[in-house]
Parts: C-alpha cells; sequence; structure tokens
C-alpha cells in the first residue's frame, strides 16, 4: 500500500514550501507530503487521492486564502476524507476565527504562525495529530438499515439510541418499496427491523442485541476496577476522563448513550470555550473518544440495579446478575425528565409524545405545528432547533414568564425568532389520538381550546435515577444523594460512618462511593459544573484510596 498523505495548503508559496520541508524532515519515511497553494488546488488534490485509493492523515490549511479561506477548504475536505485530522494555521489575529472552526468543521487544532523552532511549537502538535490518527477505527461504517412503523414507540427507541450513540442508519418506512422487500426476505417479522451492513436481520431488538450488533461494548472486561463510575452524562464522562487519565482503572456504565440529558441538546451555548456552541451529541461524542483514548471501558446498556459494601470492595449490581467490583465508585446517574401528568398523555409516549428533545425526530416535524412543554434552557434550545424546520413552534410554560429559569441569551434569541411563540400560564390537561397523537386540551388566560398537533416534547423538570439506592445511601427527601458537610450535624460524623475521619465533599454516607453532577443534592445543574464534579470526585477518589 502506499504512503498515507500529510496535506499541506496555502496561498504563501514561501509559508507552502516551508510546511512541506519541516514535514518532509521529519515524516517522510512513514508518509507522503503532498503541497498546494490554494483551497481549489488542494480539494482537486484530494479527489486524485481519493480515486486511487490512498489515504490521507493529515490536512494543514492557511485560513487566510483568497479563493477560499482554510475553514472553508476543511469543511469541503471533510467529505472526502473525514477521518484525517485538520489543522488550521493562522496568525494571531485570526484566533477567533480558528476557535469558531472547531464547531464548523470539527477542527482538531489550529497552529500559530510562525512555528519556529519546530521541535517545541510544530511537530509535538503534528505527532499528537498522528497519533490520534492511527488510533482511529477509520473502518468505513456499513449501511445498517432500520425498518418500521411510523407511529411505533419502539421504532423511535431504536432510532434513538443509534442516533444517540453516533451510529449511522438509514430509515425505512414499513409500506416503503425497499422495506417491503427486506421485510419479505425476512419473513414478515415483528418491527422494528434492523438489517446490518452484513444482512444479519435483528427482530425487535433490545437494546443490548442492538448494541452488540453495532461494535458497542456491553460487557466489561474485567472483574476489579480502581474505579466504577456509574452514568455516561457530563459528570460521569468527566470522571472517566480524568480518572483514567490518571492511571486509574477505570470502567463506565451508562443505560443507554453517552451524554446524558446534555447529549440530548441541540446547542449548549454557554459552556466554556465554544463561543459559538456545540451540540450535546458533539460534546459527549469528544468526551466518549477522549475517555476511550486514556484507557477507560465505557460500558452500553448497562442497567444497575444495585451497589453494596464487601469489606474494602465497592459492589455494582446489574439487571443482569452480573457484578463489577472495585475500590470506589462515582455515582453520575443524572436525573430523568418529570412525566407529565395529563389526561392520555402518559399512552402515547414515543408516538407524538416524546421526553427529551428526540433529535431522531426533528426532521419528521417540517411544515408543522410542534409544541414544546417548558420554561429551563433544555426546552429553549429544543424550540430554537424545532424553529428551523417546523411551521410554528409554541413554547407552553406553567408561569407567567422564562426570565425564572431560562438563560437570558436564549429568551433574546427566541424573541427574535418569528415563528416561536410563547404561551405563560398555559398547561396540557389532556392528550389524544388514534395510534399517535393528534391533538391537545390546553388551559390557559383564555381558557380552555383544544389544538390540533402530532408533535409534543416536554421538558418539565427532573427527578433523580436512586430508587436503587433505597437503604444504602443517604437521600434527601426528593432522592438526590447528600454527601460531604451535608451528612454532618454539629461538625458531628454520622452516627454510622464506619472510619475515623470527615466525609470527604463529594463522598455519600458509604465511605468510597462518591455523587457527581445533577444527582447529587444542591448541586448546580449545569454542564460546567456536573464535569467539574466528575474532575472534583476523581481527584477524592486519590485521597480515598491513599489512606484506604
Amino acid at each position: 500500500m502506499s504512503k498515507p498523505v500529510l496535506l499541506t495548503v496555502d496561498d504563501d508559496p514561501g509559508v507552502s514550501r516551508a510546511v512541506a520541508r519541516d514535514l518532509r524532515r521529519r515524516y517522510a519515511e512513514s508518509y507522503r507530503i503532498v503541497r498546494a497553494e490554494s483551497g481549489p488546488q488542494a480539494l482537486e488534490s484530494l479527489r486524485e487521492l481519493r480515486l486511487r485509493g490512498d489515504d490521507t492523515a493529515l490536512m494543514l490549511a492557511d485560513h487566510r486564502m483568497p479563493e477560499m479561506t482554510g475553514v472553508e477548504f476543511l469543511e469541503q475536505a471533510m467529505d472526502l476524507f473525514p477521518y484525517a485530522r485538520r489543522v488550521l494555521l493562522t496568525a494571531y489575529a485570526d484566533t477567533d476565527a480558528a476557535i469558531r472552526a472547531i464547531n464548523v468543521v470539527d477542527l482538531d487544532h489550529y497552529m500559530l504562525k510562525p512555528w519556529n523552532p519546530p521541535d517545541e511549537k510544530f511537530y509535538p502538535v503534528i505527532d499528537t495529530q498522528l497519533d490520534a490518527w492511527r488510533r482511529t477505527d477509520r473502518t468505513p461504517p456499513g449501511e445498517l438499515r432500520v425498518v418500521g412503523h411510523r407511529w411505533s414507540a419502539r421504532s423511535y427507541q431504536v432510532r434513538d439510541f443509534l442516533a444517540r450513540n453516533q451510529v449511522p442508519y438509514t430509515w425505512l418506512l414499513d409500506t416503503s418499496p425497499e422495506a417491503a422487500e427486506l421485510l419479505k426476505a425476512a419473513g414478515d417479522p415483528e418491527l422494528p427491523l434492523v438489517v446490518t451492513s452484513d444482512g444479519t436481520t435483528l427482530v425487535a431488538p433490545t437494546d443490548a442485541q442492538l448494541a452488540a450488533a453495532v461494535g458497542l461494548s456491553t460487557a466489561p472486561e474485567a472483574d476489579f476496577y480502581d474505579l466504577i463510575v456509574v452514568g455516561g452524562g457530563p459528570a460521569g464522562l468527566g470522571a472517566a476522563v480524568y480518572g483514567a487519565s490518571e492511571g486509574l482503572k477505570t470502567v463506565l456504565i451508562e443505560r443507554h448513550a453517552s451524554g446524558g440529558q446534555a447529549g440530548q441538546s441541540s446547542r449548549i451555548e454557554n459552556y466554556l470555550g465554544f463561543p459559538d456552541g456545540v451540540s450535546g451529541a458533539q460534546l459527549a461524542d469528544r468526551a466518549r473518544r477522549q475517555a476511550e483514548r486514556f484507557g477507560a471501558e465505557l460500558i452500553t446498556t448497562g442497567k444497575v440495579v444495585g451497589l453494596e459494601a464487601r469489606g474494602q470492595a465497592r459492589v455494582i449490581k446489574q439487571a443482569d446478575g452480573t457484578e463489577i467490583a472495585a475500590h470506589a465508585v462515582i455515582l453520575a446517574t443524572g436525573v430523568s425528565y418529570r412525566r407529565l401528568e395529563a389526561t392520555g398523555v402518559e399512552n402515547l409516549t414515543g408516538i407524538g409524545v416524546f421526553y427529551g428533545a428526540a433529535m431522531a425526530e426533528t426532521p419528521n416535524c417540517a411544515d408543522a405545528e410542534v409544541y414544546v412543554v417548558g420554561g429551563a434552557n433544555s426546552a429553549g434550545q429544543a424550540a430554537v432547533n424545532l424553529a428551523k424546520v417546523a411551521k410554528k413552534v409554541h413554547i407552553l410554560v406553567r408561569a407567567d414568564g422564562l426570565e425564572r429559569s431560562m438563560s437570558h441569551y436564549l429568551i433574546q434569541q427566541i424573541a427574535g425568532i418569528s415563528n416561536i411563540e410563547v404561551h405563560t400560564g398555559t398547561v396540557i390537561t389532556a392528550g389524544e389520538g388514534t395510534g399517535h397523537l393528534e391533538r391537545l386540551t390546553l388551559s390557559g388566560p383564555e381558557g380552555e381550546r383544544i389544538v390540533d398537533t402530532q408533535w409534543l416534547f416536554v421538558f418539565i423538570g427532573a427527578e433523580p435515577r436512586t430508587e436503587w439506592l433505597e437503604g444504602v445511601v443517604e437521600r434527601d427527601a426528593r432522592g438526590y444523594l447528600v454527601t460531604g458537610p451535608d451528612l454532618v450535624a454539629d461538625g458531628e460524623r454520622p452516627a454510622d460512618w464506619p472510619v475515623h475521619r470527615q466525609p470527604y465533599h463529594l463522598e455519600t454516607s458509604l465511605p468510597g462511593v462518591f455523587a457527581a453532577g445533577d444527582v447529587r443534592a444542591d448541586s448546580m445543574k449545569r454542564v460546567a459544573s456536573a464535569v467539574g464534579d466528575g474532575a472534583m470526585a476523581v481527584a477524592l477518589v486519590h485521597r480515598y484510596l491513599e489512606q484506604s
């Protein structure tokens, strides 16, 4: 096979030659260096490389080029070589453009000119990017096809599982000609039907069967770890990254998909380091890849149902009967959306009524009247995203305005979108439909009225997922986990506290078990604070292990 390519593009011939020269000095033995002096010329080179079947490992593009900026080039080049690492060469004055490019083209790094001496400022960056490229699984994903009814709760759940786990798939309505052929070949099976690239058929698969079929890990590789993290939201992913990067043998167990509630957000705009915002799915995917790069194991479809102490070990029990033990545990199970108490709505869940953003359904809302219930940031972000495709988005809030629970920037954004209407003092009292949602009954300042709609997205507060911890660790009246100083009354340790020290800040009433993120009592309920909790919990795990 021919050597993989390192492509550099810069309209300044002197800079272009200098970049190519430095690349050849260090990488010529293992890589072929290709130089271009414009974006169009570089794209043409990439097309030729693809036609010949050659691979491209890295694309280094100058930002300021007259015919096509570096960001514009990288955006088009992604379609040709999606796995190539993308580096933007920029002057100090263009750092804002480079930061924006992180979201536009999933930029891997930006490098300031000049980069001398290369041993300090150039080669370490390129070495890191090439190492990441070599670690990436570049096998093109096979075509995964999902056949199901338009209004089927389980079909939606399968699509949501695949989407949130970043698994590409093609959705086929059971009435389409291609679906009919697949169903006939499979013997008219129960739906949904999933057909893998090698022709394997999965009939109404469980999440675990689906995960195994698409290559997601569903079982731990060992019986004992330094650290078990339960929950794959921002807190859990943060804990996995910091735990694994600091040398702890770490396993993360997630029931559905990495990212938690944050992973369903269409756009998070107030997270540090992303001035143009980042989707929850992007943030979760980057954190997952980062955790795996440091050696953390990520288990999908793991349903944790119990926790107990056995001497110095902390043992997690799963619904399938398996157990995993560790020196320490971080509970980052997050919260789940509270169910909407309105007549008939529960029976329509997954067939018109959705809890959370349900990103897999967004394209189907084109030119429709859509209703969003809730007044916090998650509801506002979903409304903004839905407004891009829907005819009209109605936000229903019980309060007299959005100011009480939504960020100011998001309120202003909503006010500037013409097809979003906010209905204050309004609640849903009933939902109806045959086979799927067809109408809602609303109660508001104008009295009761019925509206026709097939789409309702619910964001009405959250509840912790801690029922399985009853009697194991202390919880507050709402089910949140009590930690650290809140366990201490008048400076005295809890009566049943078994060790001669005060509980650490994020430690629960069971020593060696910590809580992080939204599941912790009185936490901030923000992505940044959840990540911070995860990092802090790992630091406290180290302290616990040192004194155990």
